[in-house]
């Protein structure tokens, strides 16, 4: 009996022993940025008991039984850590716990390109995470991730896949810094960036900062409005992979696979990924093909030295549609239309496929080499070396039949009936070229006209022999404007810690950039070649040759019309920033410095040699003058973290930024601006945050002006004249407010607050000179344009998100968007605006859009993770208008509106968008 009642007790002990349990709680961040990471695994180690973060890194282990216990941290593209807890019958809190990317060189690459860390770097900055662009991505394009973030407008323009653009604070692409692993990718000649040429970057990014404002860039970049720096993956130190699969609306495919060795003994790690996509395009006529590449190669040489090399790239073509004076079709045409909304005029059928007028084509390849040099445990260098070598173009018409260019109704077929313009007749444009028959009688008859003009070659087609010519006279042929680069730079950053409060960052930036710029055929179109005699070194030349639009593009040895120079520009940068930071306060001040040389090649419009030149009296070349132009900047700021709760932080500075290639050489000749003067731009921001566990809160207040701006427009003059004014002196004011909230509102309900409200205007009236063909100065005049609205970006954003997780792992997403105070994107040079009295920007339409989401994680095995997802955007097809191209007010007393009395783009309707992930 005593035996009996010693083994009962023991065994009640031993329940009891084993039925006490715990809880363990934390927060998982990025040790970068200081973020937290939605989705992270807590697991206790050897076992199934575990919790997945919220979106803001926060997560809870309930029934964990009591004692010590491994705690296993992991994160998609971060590394795996181990982390021991004593565990007691109450509730543990592990505190904050730092994850680093778990990729060689990711690290260091987050000192180069400036990356912003939460509560410490004062700047306005909303970050991205690579996973969350892979879901929510889908079958829209990169900078529309960034959408939902503050005064950030972004629009598809006609449609075709990668021809959307971004503004932030109203500033355009041009003025928007980006930035790939901390080097700049703005065109060097015109600021440019064409998001075709990135679309693999959805597929490759680790994170995205939307830094708005000066931003925290050390460079001398263009960032007027911001800067969006984006961080691309690098050789995985695991091993592993991914592959995708998504489909949606309109034939939409996309294919992506990706391979990493992982980090092995010998110290090296390679990762390759490689995606296809393809489709009809939701507007008409806008099919596309696209792949995208991108490598990493890592070697751990040792403790102090690292070297990493990466090359990506995404060769592709688009079909495109423009509108307006290409087209002529207003906004009430396309609602009238038998196709709607999705109506585009560039396109039709040839040879039994589609074809279009507007076709882009290129392929961007771009190369790093970064070595990261650890000299003492207070110094580091990181140093990128790359090149880029740009090659495609976009096409479009060029000639005339019987006098009719491509736009006019008689070549469009009836396909839509009577009410309704139909789709371009190219196969009818063939059989005219080559002198056949079936066509329309009233385009002419070619036979005729081959009779009247017998060999006059200036006066449209000829016939000679057996073969059919065109010019820009007569006949159509299909022309790419061509745009190729050379591009090679030095990046170099020395970080050096005096003490563990205060570092200084100094570095080197240089670059050198060759953009080459001519004409070319793609398609005959029926003819048997394309006389032309614009290069003033050939008295005339036959074009025969055709080289077709394709993804890979070739501009070796192509035969060349209309016009044909080269851009080169110069850059030779320094810059330095001393950081002071203690546990409450940091605070930096930075200056850059660089000097940027111009040089144009004209190849066309000047002779090849001096000893030409003198003999047809001419004391110019076609290599101009190199310009050197001085520029740089001056800003700082400074954080004060008040309490664990509360932040606020400033910065100003100012920039002198030297101007663009086309506001050095005038009037597209080598003639130098004699009163060039670098663009002023002086920022100012004020900020606030809050953070707990549960709400998450930012408020910016800003104001950027901008002086000094120069800009070149076509003009049409009296008697269909064609001349150029040239506007100096242009200056904006844009100030405004931006407010995030975000945080779990309720168990497993997440919500996203945005709103932003700006008031972006024109400062002061603008002088213009106005020039003929000939280059001669007719006059001047001015432009009143004080008080008036900027336009091409909603002045006024809000969005409301919620994500609700259930079952564990479903998680369900809803996105509600308002967008007012769009003004037309007007042309500054319209007469209308000479008038003191002018009545401004036109509004625009405000509009809401809804977008939708589910997605769903499982695993199959051990080592199988899958992502499975829909993605719905225009929920309810809201139909609105994303931009306007004119600026006509309606006359008051008629049935005029915006819509029949200009041109713009319609916004999509409803898109969706599916796929599945696997992980392993």
């Amino acid at each position: 009996m005593r035996r009996f009642l010693l083994i009962v007790t023991s065994f009640l002990i031993t329940v009891t022993v084993y039925a006490q349990t715990g809880t363990v709680t934390g927060r998982i961040i990025d040790q970068g940025t200081g973020d937290g990471l939605p989705g992270a695994n807590a697991i206790i180690k050897g076992t199934a008991i575990g919790s997945i973060t919220d979106l803001d890194g926060y997560f809870t282990i309930a029934d964990i039984p009591t004692g010590t216990q491994v705690i296993v941290i992991s994160y998609v593209g971060y590394e795996t850590i181990e982390q021991t807890v004593e565990v007691n019958s109450g509730t543990v809190n592990m505190g904050t716990i730092n994850l680093s990317l778990g990729a060689v060189g990711l690290k260091e690459v987050e000192v180069i390109a400036s990356v912003a860390i939460d509560r410490k770097t004062p700047v306005a900055v909303s970050t991205i995470k690579g996973q969350t662009i892979e879901e929510k991505v889908g079958n829209q394009e990169f900078p529309e991730v960034l959408r939902y973030t503050p005064s950030v407008y972004v629009t598809k323009q006609g449609g075709g896949f990668g021809d959307s653009r971004i503004n932030v604070r109203g500033f355009d692409q041009s003025n928007t810094a980006v930035m790939i692993n901390g080097v700049p990718v703005n065109d060097m000649e015109n600021g440019w960036v064409y998001w075709s040429n990135w679309a693999g970057l959805t597929d490759v990014s680790s994170q995205v900062q939307m830094q708005r404002g000066l931003s925290a860039s050390k460079l001398a970049i263009s960032s007027v409005g911001g800067t969006i720096n984006i961080i691309t993956n690098a050789a995985e130190m695991d091993k592993g992979g991914k592959f995708s699969v998504n489909i949606g609306n309109d034939g939409y495919q996309k294919y992506n696979l990706m391979l990493s060795t992982g980090l092995g003994k010998s110290g090296w790690a390679f990762t390759i990924q490689g995606t296809h996509t393809r489709g009809n395009g939701w507007v008409d006529g806008t099919s596309f093909r696209a792949y995208s590449y991108f490598a990493s190669l890592a070697k751990k040489v040792n403790d102090k030295h690292t070297l990493v090399f990466t090359g990506l790239g995404a060769p592709q073509w688009h079909h495109q549609r423009l509108v307006g004076r290409f087209d002529g079709i207003s906004f009430q045409d396309l609602l009238d239309h038998e196709r709607g909304i999705k109506y585009n005029s560039m396109w039709g059928d040839y040879n039994g496929e589609e074809f279009s007028w507007r076709r882009n084509f290129y392929h961007k390849p771009k190369f790093y080499a970064n070595w990261y040099w650890t000299l003492s445990p207070r110094t580091d260098i990181a140093t990128t070396a790359y090149a880029s070598f740009g090659r495609g173009g976009g096409t479009g018409p060029r000639g005339r039949i019987n006098g009719s260019f491509e736009n006019s109704s008689r070549f469009y077929d009836d396909r839509y009936g009577d009410d309704s313009q139909g789709q371009v007749m190219f196969d009818q444009i063939d059989n005219w070229n080559s002198g056949g028959t079936n066509y329309p009688s009233e385009w002419g008859d070619p036979a005729q006209i081959f009779d009247s003009v017998d060999r006059d070659i200036d006066n449209g087609r000829d016939f000679f022999g057996d073969k059919y010519v065109n010019t820009s006279g007569n006949g159509f042929i299909r022309r790419a404007s061509m745009n190729g680069h050379n591009w090679y730079g030095i990046l170099s950053t020395l970080t050096h810690n005096f003490n563990d409060n205060l570092s200084l960052v100094g570095g080197i930036d240089l670059r050198w950039y060759r953009g080459i710029h001519y004409r070319r055929v793609t398609n005959l179109l029926g003819s048997d070649a394309y006389f032309t005699d614009t290069d003033i070194n050939i008295a005339g030349q036959f074009i025969s040759q055709e080289k077709e639009a394709s993804a890979i593009v070739n501009m070796n040895n192509d035969m060349k019309l209309n016009y044909h120079n080269d851009g080169i520009v110069g850059w030779q940068g320094a810059f330095a920033q001393l950081e002071w930071a203690n546990d409450n306060i940091s605070a930096h001040i930075s200056g850059a410095f660089s000097n940027q040389s111009y040089k144009r090649v004209d190849y066309f419009n000047y002779y090849y040699s001096d000893a030409l030149s003198d003999a047809a009296g001419l004391d110019e070349t076609m290599e101009s003058e190199t310009v050197n132009q001085l520029g740089g900047n001056i800003k700082g700021g400074i954080n004060w973290n008040i309490s664990s709760k509360h932040n606020v932080f400033f910065n100003g500075g100012f920039y002198s930024r030297q101007p663009l290639f086309d506001a050095v050489f005038l009037n597209f000749v080598n003639e130098i601006n004699d009163d060039l003067v670098n663009e002023k731009v002086t920022g100012l921001e004020l900020g606030y945050g809050f953070r707990s566990k549960f709400i998450n809160a930012n408020l910016n207040l800003y104001r950027t002006t901008w002086t000094d701006r120069f800009r070149q427009e076509s003009v049409q003059l009296g008697g269909g004249e064609e001349g150029t004014a040239n506007l100096s002196g242009i200056s904006q004011t844009h100030t405004g407010v931006e407010i995030e909230l975000f945080g779990e509102i309720a168990k497993n309900l997440y919500l996203e607050v945005m709103f932003s409200l700006g008031d972006w205007t024109y400062s002061d009236n603008v002088n213009v000179d106005v020039f003929d063909e000939n280059r001669n100065l007719l006059g001047d005049t001015t432009l009143y344009l004080s008080n008036v609205k900027v336009g091409d970006a909603a002045q006024t954003t809000t969005r409301v998100a919620l994500t609700y997780t259930f079952l564990k792992n479903f998680r369900i997403y809803g996105s509600f968007y308002y967008a007012d105070n769009l003004f037309a994107d007007f042309d500054p040079t319209e007469r209308a605006f000479l008038d003191v009295n002018n009545r401004g920007a036109l509004k625009l339409p405000n509009f809401n859009l809804v977008d939708a989401g589910l997605y769903y994680d499982f695993k199959a095995g051990k080592k199988l993770n899958f992502t499975a997802k829909v993605n719905i955007n225009n929920l309810f097809n809201t139909r609105y208008i994303s931009e306007a191209e004119s600026n006509n007010f309606p006359e008051e007393g008629t049935d005029e509106t915006i819509y029949t009395e200009n041109f713009g783009y319609f916004g999509f309707g409803r898109t969706w968008n599916a796929g599945i992930m696997m992980r392993w």
